[in-house]
């Protein structure tokens, strides 16, 4: 679960490395974003010379949590960290060629198939 003024880190390679969290897309006041949310995030730290600069505005969407997420079979999964994968905001294509880390295989029903043909391991 990722709130406003939440940090994330990225897991693609656009060359951010570290996101804020501004904005949760989805409703009116939603306050918590989960994996497969689309969220606006603020670039705070990045590699220079890269797709990405620093205070950029980006459209991204969540891919791991700290918060565990229950599943229709009954388990559950959380990940060590708060990851984000930065996209196009109209075509949700993400904007880096490769995904690092583990992704949850509940995106492809969240419409990113393409994160999922990208990520070197789905749970």
């Amino acid at each position: 679960m990722i709130q406003h003024r939440a940090m994330l880190t990225v897991a693609d390679n656009t060359g951010a490395s570290k996101l804020m969290c501004i904005r949760i897309h989805g409703g009116y006041k939603k306050r918590y974003a989960r994996i497969g949310d689309m969220i606006t995030c603020v670039v705070k730290e990045c590699a220079p010379h890269m797709l990405v600069k620093r205070s950029d505005i980006v459209h991204a969407v969540l891919v791991r949590t700290r918060k565990e997420l229950r599943r229709s079979n009954g388990t559950y999964i959380r990940f060590d960290d708060n990851a984000a994968v930065i996209v196009d905001e109209k075509t949700k294509e993400p904007k880096g060629t490769r995904i690092f880390g583990p992704i949850p295989r509940e995106l492809r029903g969240k419409g990113y198939p393409k994160i999922i043909s990208l990520a070197p391991e789905v749970l």
